[in-house]
């Protein structure tokens, strides 16, 4: 596949609402990125496997192939650029299914335009570093009970709740929302069986770090149901 697009890449949109392709379009393009809109998804899909954009938005409910569905044909939890579902609603079970789907965040519609290209922007700016970490990260490679179970986020995720990060410092560093965090530091504790940080390196280390017995402090009750 082929990377393209303007001073600071390509953005993909699918949206079926017009207005919402403009705007968005508008702002990104202020921004510095060419941006390619989408009325439905199977041409982003389509789009998305000949070249890889900088960043993907998504709307959760437009007609024909669904967010979630394209999340699912683009493996999302593989693609090489973040894929972002956007929704009118805040609706705690579809957003934890988007992340569970590979989703790098959920973004709400309702939130203000300039935190929207904001977060996004963050996100693309830490992904190739993020990527180059994963590539070299000791979780990954370190042959632990369900590990094989963890997607490429949970993995990231899980490399800060090892390095002693709280969930907003460890969401920033990640480019995502703490909530988003807290999303996926719930999946890994129940893939792995753990009830907090303190137990979760008891099942990937084998040992008790102190950086993991004050993450487990601080952490020790994922709040997933805030998202």
């Amino acid at each position: 596949m082929l990377q393209n697009g303007g001073l600071n890449g390509e953005i993909f949109i699918v949206d079926d609402d017009a207005i919402v392709r403009e705007s968005m379009s508008i702002l990104f393009s202020q921004a510095g990125y060419q941006v390619m809109t989408f009325s439905e998804g199977t041409s982003c899909v389509v789009a998305a496997r000949v070249r890889i954009p900088a960043c993907i938005l998504i709307d959760m409910c437009i007609p024909g192939v669904s967010g979630l569905e394209i999340l699912k044909q683009l493996d999302a939890a593989n693609y090489p650029a973040p894929i972002f579902i956007v929704s009118g609603h805040g609706d705690i079970p579809i957003a934890v299914e988007a992340i569970r789907n590979g989703a790098c965040d959920f973004i709400e519609k309702r939130m203000d335009p300039s935190l929207i290209v904001k977060r996004v922007v963050q996100t693309i700016d830490t992904w190739e570093r993020r990527q180059r970490k994963y590539e070299t990260s000791e979780i990954r490679w370190r042959p632990f009970p369900g590990r094989d179970r963890l997607t490429r986020r949970e993995i990231e995720v899980l490399e800060q709740i090892a390095a002693g990060a709280t969930n907003r410092a460890a969401a920033t560093i990640l480019g995502i929302s703490p909530r988003t965090l807290e999303c996926h530091r719930w999946h890994i504790m129940k893939k792995l069986g753990a009830k907090n940080a303190v137990e979760l390196v008891r099942k990937v280390l084998g040992t008790d770090s102190g950086a993991w017995q004050h993450a487990g402090s601080r952490n020790s009750h994922p709040r997933v149901m805030q998202i």
